[in-house]
């Protein structure tokens, strides 16, 4: 029953309830130095906890007491040795990650279609990143997880990398088979990272993937505010010993971390923790009885398609989440882009994602069958407007080849460079980033060599009408590459 107790919440409430006179910030004291319109709106209790590091509360940098227990309690619910809160997001646990276990030269093998978190934080550590492609779905326009055998390849070819980390499960509710993953890498004794930023509730349900630590991963970066109930910026790092040096990561989190922590967010950690452990199964078997039902509606909607288990069966789609709808709209001869916004405009209805042939909703225990319903009602009123509309040819979807790296990423990104027209750069080393949407896999990442294929790449899918994205000229005419150095004469 250890799994009751919310140390740092409680902790909290009992501070403020002695109603300490503060000559300490945040100098809004207990909202009384505020806009009177906002203190109105946040009320009493939530601007009385609005703390920091104060010797009675802990302190997350060094914690000793109340923040020390509601991690440890959290170790333990996510079965981790250790459990570290973070207030920087899993943008911020997924940098510590990396920079732990990364010194400058390092080999980390990486999926292409990483997010920026990561590729900043091999730019941070100096890394040198050993690109996978993931698995392409080309009717669905999106990418999948990478494989085992992918990950031997990369393992056989770079034996003496520092670490090899794996999303899991990906943005849409897709995981490979990460337990096999981790007994492979573990073999050539490499630790594996896992970014689990879409899978706090996989833990707490025997239907979904396997988490990180349930798989044997070293470490990984947690949402828990996405998914999990805690505050929007809340993350925790999971993490394993032994082939991770546990000191390095505190003190690299530390480093990452403000001394300025929230204890309304950590205290949020605190309690979602709690209601994880106690009700994290049911919760999920609810959001996950509600994202059936809606399926199975939505699938009956002419031209629409929702993603179901029948995509499983490969090495990248060994398990998936049903409480992420990927619905595909292709079919109606409009982008996801245009759903997103017909949504919005005509149903109130925000969703989480849009590309060019699907958007994607969360559900969750947030969820009733109400809002299940309006999404399915609405869903089908888009169905019949565009009735008439006729689906064009759907632009192919291919992978460009992975470009030579000439230097690290951080050593192009901090190099000296030049704006060039994108049609003269063959040769020349990118230091910027250009990725394609769909799939949202990189085409070129700073430090790799610019070749005619990817120039002819990116041109294609720009008269595809396929966003391109990442560089500062957004017409993308020019690009930014490290400057040439000249001979100076005397």
């Amino acid at each position: 029953m250890r799994q009751m107790k919310t140390p740092l919440f409680s902790g909290l409430l009992e501070h403020a309830k002695k109603n300490p006179i503060q000559f300490h910030i945040p100098g809004h004291k207990k909202g009384m130095g505020m806009h009177p319109a906002f203190r109105e709106f946040l009320g009493e209790n939530a601007l009385s906890i609005d703390l920091i590091n104060i010797a009675p509360l802990d302190d997350l940098h060094h914690p000793k007491a109340i923040i020390k227990e509601a991690q440890e309690l959290a170790a333990e619910a996510f079965g981790a040795d250790h459990t570290f809160f973070s207030v920087q997001g899993t943008s911020g646990a997924i940098m510590a990650m990396i920079m732990a276990t990364c010194s400058p030269g390092d080999k980390i093998i990486v999926p292409r279609n990483v997010h920026k978190s990561i590729m900043s934080a091999i730019i941070f550590a100096g890394a040198i990143p050993v690109f996978i492609h993931p698995v392409m779905d080309e009717r669905l326009g999106i990418s999948h997880g990478i494989t085992e055998k992918a990950v031997n390849n990369a393992l056989q070819a770079h034996p003496d990398a520092a670490a090899l980390l794996v999303i899991n499960p990906t943005y849409f509710g897709i995981a490979g088979d990460l337990r096999s993953i981790v007994r492979l890498a573990h073999h050539h004794g490499i630790p594996v990272l896992v970014d689990e930023a879409h899978g706090v509730h996989i833990h707490f349900h025997e239907d979904l993937p396997i988490s990180a630590m349930q798989a044997g991963a070293d470490m990984a970066a947690t949402s828990v505010h996405k998914l999990g109930g805690s505050l929007t910026q809340t993350s925790i790092l999971n993490v394993r010993e032994g082939l991770v040096d546990v000191d390095r990561v505190k003190t690299v989190l530390s480093m990452l971390t403000t001394t300025s922590t929230s204890y309304i967010l950590l205290a949020s950690l605190d309690m979602a923790r709690q209601h994880l452990s106690l009700n994290g199964q049911q919760m999920t078997e609810y959001a996950m009885q509600l994202a059936e039902k809606a399926r199975t509606k939505i699938n009956e909607i002419p031209r629409i398609y929702c993603v179901g288990r029948e995509i499983l069966g490969q090495p990248a789609t060994f398990a998936m989440d049903p409480t992420k709808l990927l619905i595909h709209v292709r079919d109606l001869g409009i982008t996801g882009w245009e759903v997103e916004n017909w949504l919005r405009d005509k149903y109130n209805i925000e969703v989480e994602m849009s590309d060019l042939y699907n958007i994607l909703c969360f559900v969750t225990a947030g969820d009733t069958e109400e809002t299940i319903q309006t999404l399915v009602s609405a869903l089908r009123d888009l169905s019949i407007e565009f009735a008439h509309v006729q689906a064009e040819e759907k632009p192919t979807i291919s992978l460009p080849s992975i470009p030579v790296l000439s230097s690290s990423p951080r050593d192009a990104f901090y190099a000296e460079t030049e704006t060039i027209p994108l049609v003269e750069a063959a040769g020349r080393v990118i230091t910027e980033f250009i990725m394609v949407y769909p799939p949202g896999i990189p085409i070129f990442l700073p430090g790799e060599v610019i070749t005619e294929e990817n120039i002819a790449y990116i041109q294609e899918n720009i008269r595809a009408g396929l966003p391109v994205q990442g560089p500062e000229d957004e017409s993308l005419k020019t690009i930014k590459v490290v400057k040439r150095q000249t001979a100076i004469s005397g």
